[in-house]
């Protein structure tokens, strides 16, 4: 099948009673056991909601089992510390989301696992590994700067020297990027994002091979971050418009980031889509769509009076949702790290992050317009 009728066909629960064509939401807290192998329990991340939302994915992304968490931070740091144990080592990539590089720097010591931040390079990724490291954790394109890595070389180094590939594919969606497919492990999703689409949702995906997702589910039921039945209903039903939503916006920022470029306001646009990036031709070799986030740095125009004079676009803490919403890095995705490592990653006080929706595109621009010209 193709992307589109994944999206709305697979996985799902059937309604055996009514033959309803949605699956039904079960608001068990508890589930009979005798006379039946299956020990059904939410915190086991085993009841049909999770089961059918995770079914979904796995397909969309091909991978073949996965766990649905209550947020995107619940299933990165469940999954990096059910991959790993005190003595235990990590290269991770130093430009990946703030929240992730605060978590790891705060509590990978404390629990005894050393790691080491690497530049956006798989080369540099080699160079970083020891004798000791069991995972390499990436992101690509990156928030918030849009970068690209090479995935199918970092996957190569990852099973030539026998360490696990992680992947936040957020910013990717399964529309637009399949790690699993280009020979990475493990593939994470904030699903509060994407996944979700609407603004109305805080969810997590971990995907990967069975023994991986059973690994990652073991530590899981420990940690107690599962999704409630209601929240995955909604979840399930926003896939069945990933493909179309995902489309349009990548469409409508493709435009946007051709626009900003030539503006001569703007100092530089980061978009995977655009020739001028660094990461155009890996990205047109790994993803079949460029994405619908951008980021850009104005010249003289602060980030603050610029996202003032918008009317149409909202400043927001979250990204991704029918709607287009923009931010200042420094102050929202990445305020938990210092200014030396904001700095060190090239995020400036003037970078903005845009979260391109399904409006019309020249509505956008035209907002955008008004907002660099003060008019």
């Amino acid at each position: 099948m193709n992307t589109d009728t994944k999206c709305i066909h697979t996985g799902g629960f059937p309604d055996t009673q009514t033959r309803g064509i949605n699956t039904p939401i079960f608001t068990s807290s508890a589930y009979e056991y005798l006379d039946t192998d299956a020990r059904l329990y939410q915190r086991y991340f085993n009841t049909p909601n999770h089961e059918a939302v995770v079914k979904k994915i796995c397909e969309l992304e091909g991978a073949e089992d996965g766990v649905v968490f209550s947020s995107g931070m619940a299933a990165i740091s469940t999954t990096l510390l059910a991959l790993l144990s005190s003595g235990d080592h990590a290269v991770v990539q130093d430009e990946i989301y703030g929240g992730s590089h605060a978590f790891i720097e705060e509590h990978f010591k404390r629990l005894g696992i050393s790691f080491t931040f690497v530049r956006m390079d798989a080369q540099a990724i080699e160079e970083a590994v020891t004798s000791k490291t069991r995972v390499i954790y990436v992101e690509s394109p990156t928030n918030p700067l849009l970068g690209v890595i090479d995935l199918r070389r970092v996957a190569e180094i990852g099973k030539r020297k026998g360490i696990l590939t992680v992947i936040d594919n957020t910013f990717a969606t399964p529309i637009n990027q399949n790690p699993f497919r280009l020979g990475i492990d493990v593939v994470l999703h904030s699903g509060t994002k994407y996944l979700g689409g609407h603004s109305d949702l805080y969810c997590g995906v971990a995907v990967a091979g069975k023994d991986i997702a059973a690994r990652i589910r073991k530590t899981a039921s420990h940690f107690g971050g599962s999704l409630n039945a209601m929240s995955c209903y909604l979840l399930e039903r926003s896939l069945k418009t990933l493909a179309l939503r995902v489309e349009r916006q990548t469409q409508n920022a493709l435009g946007i980031a051709g626009f900003l470029e030539k503006h001569s306001t703007v100092a530089k646009v980061n978009y995977p889509g655009l020739e001028s990036h660094p990461g155009y031709k890996i990205a047109g070799r790994q993803m079949s769509g460029y994405g619908a986030m951008l980021s850009f740095e104005l010249k003289d125009l602060r980030a603050i009076d610029f996202m003032k004079r918008l009317g149409l676009i909202k400043a927001t803490l979250s990204l991704g949702g029918v709607e287009t919403t923009i931010c200042d890095p420094a102050t929202t995705s990445h305020q938990k790290v210092s200014g030396e490592v904001r700095k060190r990653l090239g995020i400036s006080d003037n970078l903005l992050r845009l979260s391109v929706g399904i409006e019309s595109p020249e509505d956008l621009i035209a907002d955008i317009q008004q907002a660099l010209e003060g008019k």
